[in-house]
């Protein structure tokens, strides 16, 4: 038995597989400490593991992001990224990292387990390896490492071979470093350095590099190419949620008896202040058309979407491991984890998003042949329209997705982070015990 200590940040989509590998640990026999936002507290004592709450300009409430992004609106495109990546992920470093090293003086785990966007570790990994417990990431968003081969992230844009992509992508990448984010970096840098370490050597964005391991949660088929990937990484499949409770099903659930296809529409749990901008552009491109949408509203009253056309049927959640297996396709702002769940049962995607990492998300579900992007958060009925009668009129899409489903299921993603985890550990053992041999 071990004992691990994982760290996320306050996100939903950010958590919620950090909670899921703390309860397979559990089930393991480890000890488990999940360091997380305060609201997520009971969903953490729920698997077994104990709880640690981030505490100030960590623990922000991801369900009201307006509260904590209140200029979010005054900028657009890559200024609007920016200010996200600054505001979420890098203001928060040095209040992350006190509460993880004191995590750490006072559990002493064998192995920190963080997910690929808790920076709050990268003050930890500067030091000597020795002096600290192994550091193994989990990517829960897109592979966010700069490449030659991949244009930055944070653009959408897809790989470009040849000698011209390669110079495409040399330019982007030193122009998105060195312009675009300088001020990140520079800021990234300042904080580090007041927590007493050198600054960065390298883009805050790769701090995924200097991980003692780093498991991507995806199938590398998702993930573009990468001729210089990190010798850390190793793709480890997806972090399934478990299968719901079986509740009260919707009194419509008959309905989805296959006679007509399924169009599921959803904007997640966190972009869904507005259903205007995919949810009602879906149902009204759908109205007319011989087949029954399907709508979840993220836990917002179901009436707040107002009258459903005659084909709509709604719920304020729904069960995915149940609906996604009657699912033909599945129109989505493009969250990382919603994604890998289609994928997970074979679902054809019509991706749009424009926020956070969402526009990686949908310009890879399109460059994999598993859907189409939209290149929008806010797409016309027309365009939404067009893009579900494409991917059901066309049995490619379905059948690379049902392709990509069975990569998924030949990874045994919670044995390989077990693995891991536990492969550190051994190793951080044996160390000391030849330490204190030699002393």
């Amino acid at each position: 038995m071990s004992t691990y200590l994982l760290c996320a940040s306050p996100i939903q989509g950010h958590v919620a597989p950090i909670i899921t590998i703390a309860r397979d640990l559990v089930s393991r026999g480890h000890d488990v400490t999940v360091l997380t936002g305060s609201r997520f507290r009971d969903a953490v004592l729920a698997t077994g593991a104990e709880h640690l709450a981030l505490t100030g300009i960590a623990d922000y409430d991801d369900r009201r992001m307006q509260d904590y992004l209140p200029d979010r609106d005054r900028h657009r495109g890559i200024a609007k990224l920016e200010y996200d990546v600054q505001t979420i992920f890098v203001r928060p470093v040095a209040v992350q990292f006190r509460a993880l090293e004191a995590a750490i003086a006072e559990l002493a785990p064998d192995a920190v387990l963080i997910e690929g966007a808790f920076a709050g570790a990268v003050p930890l990994l500067l030091d000597d390896p020795a002096t600290r417990p192994p550091i193994i990431g989990v990517g829960v968003i897109p592979l966010m490492q700069a490449s030659v081969d991949t244009a930055p992230a944070g653009l959408g844009l897809a790989p470009r071979p040849g000698a011209l992509g390669r110079t495409r992508n040399r330019l982007l990448n030193a122009f998105v470093r060195k312009v675009v984010f300088r001020k990140t970096q520079a800021l990234a840098d300042s904080i580090v350095r007041e927590l007493g370490r050198g600054g960065l050597d390298s883009f805050i964005f790769d701090f995924t590099r200097m991980c003692d391991r780093y498991l991507q949660l995806s199938p590398a088929e998702f993930e573009y190419p990468r001729s210089d990937l990190s010798p850390n990484l190793r793709f480890a499949g997806t972090v399934l949620p478990p299968s719901a409770i079986a509740g009260e099903l919707p009194e419509w659930w008959d309905e989805l008896d296959g006679e007509r296809p399924v169009v599921h529409v959803s904007q997640g749990t966190i972009d869904n202040k507005d259903f205007g901008r995919l949810i009602r552009p879906t149902l009204e491109a759908l109205a007319d058309r011989d087949l029954l949408v399907v709508a979840a509203t993220g836990g917002r009253p179901v009436s707040e979407l107002g009258e459903l056309p005659a084909n709509a049927r709604a719920a304020e959640f729904l069960p995915y491991d149940l609906l996604l297996p009657k699912t033909d396709v599945f129109v989505t702002n493009a969250g990382f984890g919603g994604t890998q769940y289609a994928l997970s049962h074979g679902v054809p995607i019509v991706a749009a998003g424009d926020t956070e990492d969402k526009p990686e998300v949908a310009m890879r579900v399109q460059w994999s042949g598993v859907g189409l992007t939209l290149k929008t958060g806010t797409p016309t009925p027309a365009a939404v329209r067009t893009a579900v009668e494409r991917v059901l009129a066309d049995p490619g899409f379905r059948g690379r997705a049902q392709g990509m489903a069975r990569r998924i299921a030949g990874y045994d993603t919670f044995g390989i982070i077990a693995s891991e985890l536990e492969a550190a550990a051994s190793a951080r053992g044996a160390a000391a015990t030849e330490a204190a041999s030699v002393g």
